[in-house]
């Protein structure tokens, strides 16, 4: 039952993730950095404090008491996870719904499982498995087998990417993504996918004040509400920094003064988005007390993810007007990548 809970709230959270840019498609006038820093308000500080309020009893006095090592790890994580969060918005900005997630989440799938595991080959700590150590069994074995099918998944995802920027006119693309540009749009999408797995870091990193509030009357479902604080403020960090600098670029504050633009509507399409982001990981919470944070959970939130936005992806019709060729390429990939989610899975419970 544990473990069908846990596969559960997992499926929930990824759907949240998956679904949560489908608000932002309904503003209206505002700059696309002006609508991402306010739904952020909601992602990375006030959700994150209300859950945190309302499930782990002094939540404050176990973050302000945690070592202060614990805080500013768990802090510097959440500023490279900021990086890649940033880059996710704007890598489906450039790609879409479902190729920009596909390629996002495929290499934050491989380097999310992997990127502990090569930490604790440089900083050993007890009770965690390093890089060496999976290389030599057969589960480990599965695991890299998993993470190799994932980049080449990747590949052939981005190659189906170049076939339809070849296919469709300038106004196909922009009707699928209104600022449809591939090479940017796979870069920014590369340094996403590595950046925003060093959440799955930042969540082993806040462990000691995940426990402390299990000690304090926690439930165990929520104990990484209080880790997600402190998580997001690094994530805040980052992303209020970047805003910031383009709307003083841009003047781009000046279209929420603008007549004739829906500003109410924005606000509540926003502050949504926010709210169904920072859902995906008060889900991730809960799966992950129920299945660990191995790569397990993570893989099967990402592979949640990447179903959910390619269904939204062909509901928007993003694939509209290709060839069937490069509509299969697509598939191809996104099939090795499902794969490459199914052995990592298989060779963390070996």
């Amino acid at each position: 039952m544990s473990v069908l809970l846990g596969i559960l709230y997992h499926t929930i959270g990824g759907i949240a993730s998956g679904s949560f840019y489908m608000p932002y498609k309904k503003v209206k006038g505002w700059a696309w950095e002006v609508f991402w820093l306010f739904g952020g308000l909601f992602s990375w500080l006030f959700v994150p404090l209300l859950a945190a309020w309302w499930t782990v009893p002094a939540f404050g006095d176990i973050i302000a008491n945690a070592h202060g090592s614990v805080r500013q790890f768990t802090y510097l994580m959440g500023v490279l996870w900021g990086i890649g969060g940033l880059t996710y918005g704007l890598g489906v900005r450039y790609l879409g719904m479902s190729l920009g997630n596909s390629v996002v989440l495929g290499f934050c799938s491989a380097f999310g499982a992997l990127i502990p595991p090569v930490y604790y080959a440089v900083h050993p700590m007890e009770g965690k498995t390093n890089i060496v150590q999976i290389a030599q069994s057969t589960g480990g074995q599965l695991v890299l087998s998993g993470v190799l099918v994932c980049l080449i998944g990747i590949a052939v995802v981005g190659r189906a990417g170049m076939q339809k920027e070849k296919e469709l006119t300038t106004e196909q693309k922009h009707a699928s993504a209104q600022e449809f540009h591939l090479v940017k749009g796979l870069t920014i999408a590369v340094i996403s996918g590595i950046l925003s797995a060093f959440f799955n870091f930042g969540i082993e990193g806040g462990k000691p004040m995940a426990a402390q509030a299990v000690v304090q009357g926690a439930d165990p479902l929520f104990q990484n509400n209080v880790t997600y604080v402190v998580l997001l403020w690094g994530g805040l960090t980052t992303n209020l920094l970047w805003c910031a600098w383009l709307m003083w670029k841009n003047r781009s504050l000046r279209t929420l003064r603008e007549a004739g633009t829906p500003h109410r509507k924005n606000a509540l399409f926003s502050a949504l988005a926010g709210t169904l982001w920072f859902l995906q990981f008060f889900f991730y919470g809960m799966g992950e007390s129920k299945l660990g944070n191995g790569a397990s959970s993570w893989i099967l939130h990402m592979a949640t993810i990447i179903l959910t936005a390619n269904i939204w992806g062909w509901s928007l019709k993003e694939w509209q007007g290709v060839s069937h060729t490069t509509f299969t390429t697509f598939l191809t990939g996104l099939g090795l990548i499902m794969a490459s989610i199914v052995l990592v899975g298989m060779g963390n419970v070996k």
